[in-house]
């Protein structure tokens, strides 16, 4: 079974080179790679190019943000599986990519996902939240709590067939995805019940407008995909999160 994993990135120069590593590190050998980049400046290109071959696609070009970034990825993806892993973030350890094979495999679905955790970025030890994705079924998603999305392999075919990330979102087009697939299109799943990644704190999504922006984008998603919920419930995941419901 071929998977395929899509890097996307611009300007980071600092990180992306544990993300590549942490790709090219797995024991499961027949992954495809693909890095999508927005005509970085700042050195992220010449990094991406020094692993030559090992990296199995390079674009960089410009595009209209993340989620376009993302779209021309997943077009260029062969793989039976189709995963992303963002260029702030990295596996756990070598054995991901088998893990999530074997769960493929094993359970005979059409997506799995898993838990993470975020790190500090200038101490990758040092672990400061949990995400527990079991606690974030589709059932959960009128709270706009979902499975953490870096942690989220889904078949290629899923794509082909129910879309991809909408661009018209700044921040909310993985939750959407998420609600197409899981929740709309009750595509089958797996749980791993175990962190796959680490994520170091902060990102788009982290500051008070960006939250502001993101509960009014997840209030859109639960309307298109027939979620019943109001943005009272939206905002609960919060208090949830500090009491403790996916931090441990």
């Amino acid at each position: 079974m071929k998977i395929s994993i899509i890097t996307v990135v611009w300007n980071n120069a600092s990180t992306i080179k544990d993300a590549i590593d942490s790709v090219l590190s797995q024991t499961y050998n027949n992954i495809e790679y693909i890095i999508v980049d927005g005509l970085s400046t700042d050195g992220t290109v010449e990094i991406v190019k020094s692993y030559g071959d090992k990296i199995t696609k390079l674009i960089s070009e410009e595009d209209n943000g993340l989620y376009d970034a993302m779209n021309k990825g997943i077009k260029l993806a062969t793989g039976d599986i189709v995963g992303i892993l963002n260029s702030d973030d990295f596996y756990i350890n070598e054995f991901v990519i088998e893990k999530i094979v074997k769960e493929f495999e094993e359970k005979q679905v059409d997506s799995v996902y898993a838990d993470l955790v975020f790190v500090k970025p200038e101490n990758l030890e040092k672990v400061l939240r949990y995400y527990d994705s079991s606690k974030c079924m589709p059932s959960k998603f009128q709270y706009a709590l979902y499975p953490a999305h870096p942690t989220f392999f889904v078949k290629k075919w899923v794509y082909d067939k129910y879309g991809v990330f909408k661009t018209d979102y700044k921040i909310g087009a993985d939750f959407d995805i998420m609600a197409r697939f899981l929740f709309t299109e009750k595509i089958s799943y797996s749980y791993i019940k175990e962190p796959l990644i680490k994520m170091r704190v902060g990102g788009v999504s982290t500051s008070f407008s960006s939250i502001l922006i993101n509960s009014m984008e997840q209030l859109r998603v639960c309307k298109e995909n027939g979620i019943k919920t109001n943005i009272f419930k939206i905002f609960m995941k919060y208090p949830i999160k500090l009491l403790g419901m996916i931090i441990k």
